[in-house]
C-alpha cells in the first residue's frame, strides 16, 4: 500500500468525521456483507463546503504529482467515491468516468458512464476501502472495455483484506490513512473511548 505520511492531516480529518457526524457506532452491516460495530459514511463531508474542500486536499497529496501524470482519465465508484472523483477530475483538467452498479438495460448497455478509449489509463477513486469489492467489479468493468487500471486511490483503508484483493488483480492501493491510525488519533483526543477503540482495530485483519 502507498500511504500519504501527514499526521497533521489525519487529526484534522478526525475533525472532519466527527464534526459532519461521519462516524458512528452501532451494529452495521456494510456493501461487503460483513457486519461491524463502527460505519464510516463519508457521503456527509459533501454537504460541508469547507470539509469537502479540506478533503480533496487530501486526495491531492495522494493524487499529485505522480499519479496525475500517469493516468488520463478519473473514475468514481458509486455512490460515494463519485462525488470526490467529479471533484477531483474537475480540478485536474482530468476526463471523469463513473461505474454504474450494473450495465444499463438500454442504449448501449455497458456500466462505464463517460468516454473510455481503449488503452486510457484510468485511475480508480472511492471513498473507503474495506474488502475492495466495489473496487475490484470497477476495474474488471473498465478492463472489459479496453482501459487500463494499474492504481486505485480511498481516503480510509478500513484494513480489512481490500488491498490485498486489489494486489490479486495488479492493482497498487493507495490511501490517506488507515483506520488503525484514525483510531489511535480519536483515543488520544479522546473523543473516543478505550472499548470504542478495541472495537475499531479488532476488525482489522490486515
Amino acid at each position: 500500500m502507498v500511504r500519504a505520511s501527514a499526521s497533521s492531516g489525519e487529526e484534522e480529518l478526525c475533525d472532519i468525521l466527527l464534526r459532519t457526524e461521519s462516524l458512528k457506532f452501532g451494529t452495521f452491516k456494510l456493501a461487503s456483507g460483513i457486519l461491524s460495530s463502527y460505519y464510516v459514511d463519508l457521503r456527509f463531508i459533501p454537504s460541508d463546503p469547507e470539509a469537502l474542500r479540506r478533503t480533496i486536499a487530501f486526495y491531492r497529496t495522494l493524487i499529485e504529482p505522480s499519479l496525475a501524470k500517469k493516468v488520463q482519465r478519473l473514475a468514481g465508484i458509486p455512490t460515494a467515491g463519485i462525488a470526490y472523483a467529479a471533484v477531483l477530475a474537475f480540478n485536474l483538467s482530468k476526463p471523469f468516468l463513473y461505474i454504474g452498479k450494473e450495465p444499463k438495460e438500454r442504449g448501449r448497455e455497458r456500466r462505464i458512464e463517460g468516454l473510455l478509449l481503449p488503452g486510457d489509463k484510468v485511475l480508480v477513486l472511492d471513498d473507503v476501502i474495506t474488502t475492495g469489492k466495489n473496487i475490484v467489479e470497477a476495474v474488471e468493468a473498465i478492463r472489459a472495455e479496453g482501459g487500463v487500471v494499474e492504481d486505485a486511490v480511498v481516503l480510509l483503508d478500513r484494513q480489512q483484506g481490500g488491498e490485498a484483493n486489489l494486489r490479486k488483480i495488479g492493482v497498487k492501493l493507495h490511501s490517506f490513512t488507515t483506520m488503525h491510525r484514525i483510531a489511535d488519533k480519536l483515543v488520544t483526543l479522546g473523543t473516543i473511548d478505550e472499548g470504542q477503540h478495541k472495537e475499531i482495530v479488532g476488525q482489522i485483519v490486515s
